[in-house]
């Protein structure tokens, strides 16, 4: 295998680590992002209040608010601890 050849395999595997990153990149966009999040929330209000009704809970719909409302809340406040964690922890 002569310089040219190795040279232009280089080139390809950069191009494949780069592809890689943009997709990596792009799915850590959404795992991080708000719209996840409220989704989330969503998907988790409804699943509990559904779970509610089962068990025959009283008032599921205010219930369930509870938790999806703490799960929202403590993916918002991980970022400020996380910060906090990082630079106690340099």
């Amino acid at each position: 295998m002569n310089a040219l050849d190795k040279l232009h395999e280089l080139e390809q595997r950069i191009e494949k680590i780069e592809e890689r990153n943009k997709r990596v990149e792009l799915d850590k966009g959404w795992e991080t992002s708000m719209m996840r999040k409220i989704v989330v929330a969503i998907l988790t209000y409804i699943t509990i209040v559904l779970f509610f009704i089962v068990i025959k809970l009283e008032n599921p719909m205010i219930n369930a608010l509870v938790p999806s409302l703490a799960f929202l809340l403590s993916t918002l406040s991980l970022p400020v601890i996380k910060d906090y964690w990082k630079n106690r922890y340099k």
